[in-house]
Order: structure tokens, then sequence, then C-alpha cells
């Protein structure tokens, strides 16, 4: 059985595409959750992708990955500088966590210089655009495999 990577999307990803394309790209949600299925069938894991815009949904999808999912892959969008609710879901769920932000949140606005997610993830992937999400998937591929050899 493949290690199942649960790839979590927050607040306004939804308009990935059209929301501010100078910051976040041209590309949408549909065709990063495209690219991030690709990527993981060729590096022999499998995802589920999903986007919410309730805080309350993702934490239900955080706790129902415990003892089901081998890792967590998330973009917690403006949570990550707000909610602690997300962080104590992540780290009840006992899972490997990487964190991913489209931009470079350090270049940003002060405010989005804290993050309540970086400090309990195995890694946080920043300002590479979509391309973060394969090189988590790419870290995680890498992961489960050796644990396997």
């Amino acid at each position: 059985m493949k290690p199942l990577i649960l790839v979590l999307n927050g607040p306004n990803l939804n308009l990935l595409g059209a929301r501010e394309p100078t910051q976040y790209g041209h590309e949408t949600l549909a065709d990063l959750a495209q690219s991030c299925a690709a990527s993981a069938q060729q590096l022999g894991l499998d995802i589920e992708f999903r986007q919410t815009n309730h805080e309350g949904e993702l934490i239900d999808w955080i706790h129902a990955a415990r003892g089901r999912c081998s890792g967590i892959l998330i973009n917690p969008g403006a949570w990550t500088h707000t909610s602690v609710a997300i962080r104590d879901a992540l780290v009840a769920c006992e899972l490997p966590v990487i964190e991913v932000h489209l931009s470079n949140v350090h270049k940003r606005e002060p405010f989005r210089h804290l993050s309540f997610v970086s400090s309990i993830a195995i890694g946080v992937i920043c300002g590479l655009g979509t391309q973060g999400y394969r090189s988590a998937l790419s870290y995680f591929g890498q992961l489960f495999h050796e644990d396997a050899a």
C-alpha cells in the first residue's frame, strides 16, 4: 500500500490563479491538484488534495488523518499566522507535517512572519510558488521509501 499524503489548503486558495496573480501565480487550484497527483504517482505516493475556507473543517480533516495518512502537506494560508487550533490539531495527529507557502512570507508584511505551524513542522517551504508543493511531496517520497528499505 502506498503512503497517503493529505494535502491541505486553507482560505482563499480556491481563488488561486485569479487572486493577486503577481503574488501567487496564474496556476489554478485545479492545476495544482493535477500536478501534485502526477508528482505523487511518480513518487509512489497517494494523495488526497483538499481546500477549505472553514477552519473547523480543516481541523476535522487533520483529526481524521490520524492513523489513516502517512503525512500532511499543509498551506494554511492566513491561518498560518492566527490559528493555535490548527497547530494543536497537527500536533495531536502525530504525523510528519510540511508547511508550504506559495509566496515568500518573509518578504511580505511583518504579521506574515509569524507561523504557528513552522515550529512543529519537519520542514517549511516558501517562495517557490507551486513548485513548493512538489518539493514537499518529493521529500515525503524519499522519507517513506527510505523507511521501507
